[in-house]
């Protein structure tokens, strides 16, 4: 029996993707299915409806959780709180309950230079990734006070030190730290803690990175001191529970790099 059973955890970005070798290349899912070991029933989104079912009958096969898929798409010419609202009322209305929300969907046009981003690339990465985050926090919020919930949300390494062809998502990734920080000082009364996660895995993400942009792939991916890139679940989800685990709910607030030692900071 798993800490989450009978709770549920809202994920977005979760859908399956896989790597060349046919092994799991998303975080969402890595992380989807730390949660999934640990009895939670799952709220995934995402826009990739396809990539959402598959992540779906491969989870609650594999673990005998329930998951709920609900489509969203949150972007510069949508309503977006209706969007997101429409996620957290299906949640409640098939869950009855929210106990952790996990930020980690993101779009960008990685690779693209600072004097080359376009307006509409910009937005991309800040509405997918910063609007997106906000959204979801709010709508969420009501519920979390409720159970006394965590928020998970995702930076990068990208932001904390400015990676080259990266500046709308380098933007979007710290602007989710600012609100992640200011959640923790309003939201810890309400019992709510909320941390950030700046991961480097080996995603399926990233293998495209590397053919589409080789050149912002070699300035900015680097090997790991302890000479392996992550594992999406093993690496990064589980992580992403234990800061969902009342073992660690006084931690609210911080930064974790899950870089494999590449995330050194002062």
């Amino acid at each position: 029996m798993g800490f989450l059973e009978g709770k549920t955890a809202i994920i977005t970005g979760a859908g399956f993707a896989a790597l060349k070798d046919g092994s799991a290349g998303s975080i969402g899912y890595g992380i989807a299915t730390a949660y999934a070991k640990e009895g939670a029933n799952l709220v995934i989104t995402g826009r990739n409806v396809q990539k959402l079912e598959t992540a779906k009958e491969k989870l609650e096969a594999e673990f005998g959780i329930k998951v709920l898929v609900v489509a969203a798409d949150v972007n510069a010419g949508a309503d977006n709180a209706a969007v997101v609202q429409n996620v957290v009322d299906q949640a409640i209305e098939t869950f009855g309950r929210i106990d952790v929300l996990v930020n980690n969907a993101q779009a960008s046009a990685s690779g693209v230079t600072l004097a080359d981003h376009t307006t509409d690339q910009f937005d991309l990465a800040i509405y997918s990734g910063l609007y997106a985050t906000f959204y979801y926090m709010q709508a969420c919020y009501p519920h979390l006070k409720e159970t006394k919930g965590s928020v998970i949300n995702f930076a990068s390494g990208a932001g904390l030190f400015g990676n080259y062809g990266q500046c709308a998502y380098a933007a979007a990734k710290e602007g989710i730290r600012g609100l992640t920080r200011v959640a923790a000082t309003e939201w810890g009364p309400d019992g709510i803690n909320v941390n950030v996660v700046c991961p480097l895995a080996w995603t399926a993400a990233l293998e495209n990175f590397q053919e589409a942009y080789p050149d912002a792939f070699e300035a900015n991916v680097h090997m790991p001191p302890m000479g392996h890139y992550g594992n999406v679940e093993t690496e990064i989800g589980r992580v992403v529970v234990q800061l969902a685990n009342p073992d660690f709910k006084f931690m609210s607030g911080e930064t974790l790099t899950l870089e494999g030692g590449m995330g050194l900071r002062p």
